[in-house]
């Protein structure tokens, strides 16, 4: 029997014995999560943070505040990535910066996110849950190969559920443990328009962080203060003051100081561009250049005063990955997720996967005590649905028409036309 037949009869019964909401169980490779001890591949981090930036740019095209986590963003389409062949491989690979090989980079994002945890569990007031998922449709076959990487490498088997006769119910089953995993900072991750009937898989990753500053704020200091906005308006809001050694550094149109946390392990870096100069700042913010203005921070004694703030960001990333180089990864005919199922994705293929929407949700909230942040990914894909039979219809000759209602079968009108 196919290796592909035969997990379909597995998703078939496991789907059927479990139902939708797949909780108590799953379709889930023999091997356990590999543990590891070597650091992450040195090139890791830098390919992530170049995709970083490419999407940051193309987010703050539109106005108003920013906030996601390219981390989320880069495990859910990893594993995604693990079941591409062909062009699709290669066109994600550029655009998500995937520059190792398969086994490499999915094995540096096991180290990666091992190494994390780690130092979560090194300190009890001290927060980072990063988690991954995945859901597929009971009866739609998935290989052996591509279980035992999900499993491997990020702790996750498919979870069975029936988009084709439930959707919504498989949509609130994610959404519930998004919410779950993100302390329900995340909520409603999955619009009711990105699943329907010919969804067969979600593959989602949530990240929670909740840190203390190593230095807090007293929020006796904090008071009402203005805040400068581009267009040159102004608003009042909370700012927080606090006088500290931090690293810090100033450049040509910039200053930048980091405040750690807690652990001292992470941190936020806040890039401060001088007044008028933020677009010009933000244009040139690369990988490079953050490394460059990481390298000159020193020591010293700042007096900060910074907002209380608190917002979340939600985008829907399809025309936007699609623009930066993964078209063919949503394009009917031309996706190929074969070494998902096995299936051989010619065009036409109405077994044949395709990503239907990437869509991420991020919160963030920064006051005198830390910081909390959230987000979550999720991956939809879906099947090409079966093309209608090609007809060639040249009406240029005498025709009769009908107006007609259909439920009663009544004759509304009836006409006949001849000539103009």
């Amino acid at each position: 029997m196919p290796v592909g037949t035969l997990f379909a009869l597995l998703a078939l019964v496991a789907g059927l014995a479990l139902g939708c909401g797949g909780g108590s169980g799953e379709l889930r490779s023999e091997r356990e999560r590999a543990t590891l001890t070597e650091p992450p591949p040195p090139g890791l981090a830098r390919d992530n943070s170049t995709f970083a930036f490419d999407l940051y740019r193309r987010l703050a095209a539109h106005d108003g505040n920013l906030f996601f986590s390219p981390h989320s963003i880069s495990i859910a389409l990893a594993m995604t990535y693990a079941g591409a062949s062909g062009e699709t491989e290669r066109q994600m690979a550029q655009t998500m910066r995937f520059l190792l090989p398969q086994a490499e980079l999915h094995r540096g994002f096991n180290a990666l996110q091992q190494e994390l945890s780690r130092r979560a569990e090194q300190d009890a007031g001290f927060r980072l849950n990063v988690v991954n998922a995945v859901w597929g449709q009971t009866d739609h076959g998935f290989l052996a190969s591509f279980l035992d990487l999900l499993a491997e490498h990020y702790g996750a088997g498919v979870r069975p559920v029936d988009f084709r006769q439930a959707p919504d119910e498989a949509r609130e089953a994610i959404n519930d443990w998004v919410e779950q995993q993100t302390e329900n900072r995340i909520v409603d991750l999955v619009p009711p328009d990105a699943i329907d009937t010919l969804t067969r898989m979600v593959l989602a990753n949530a990240v929670y962080f909740h840190a203390s500053w190593a230095t807090p704020f007293e929020p006796d200091l904090t008071t009402p203060g203005v805040f400068h906005l581009l267009d040159g308006g102004e608003v009042e809001l909370p700012m927080m003051r606090l006088e500290e050694e931090f690293s810090y550094a100033r450049g040509d149109g910039w200053q930048a100081v980091e405040l750690p946390y807690e652990r001292f392990d992470l941190s936020m870096l806040l890039l401060v561009p001088d007044e008028s100069r933020f677009r010009e700042f933000e244009d040139s913010l690369d990988a490079d250049r953050l490394t460059a203005i990481v390298s000159q921070l020193r020591g010293a004694q700042v007096s900060l005063t910074m907002p209380k703030f608190q917002f979340d960001s939600k985008f829907e990333l399809r025309n936007t990955l699609a623009a930066m180089g993964m078209d063919s990864a949503f394009d009917p005919g031309r996706a190929n997720f074969s070494a998902m199922d096995g299936r051989s994705c010619q065009v036409g293929d109405p077994g044949c996967l395709l990503i239907h929407d990437v869509v991420h949700q991020a919160f963030v909230s920064v006051n005198e005590e830390g910081t909390e942040a959230a987000a979550a990914t999720a991956v939809v894909m879906r099947t090409q649905s079966a093309p209608p039979d090609r007809v060639v219809l040249t009406i240029d000759r005498p025709f009769v028409f009908v107006i007609r209602d259909r439920p009663t079968e009544a004759i509304i009108f009836l006409g006949r036309f001849e000539e103009p």
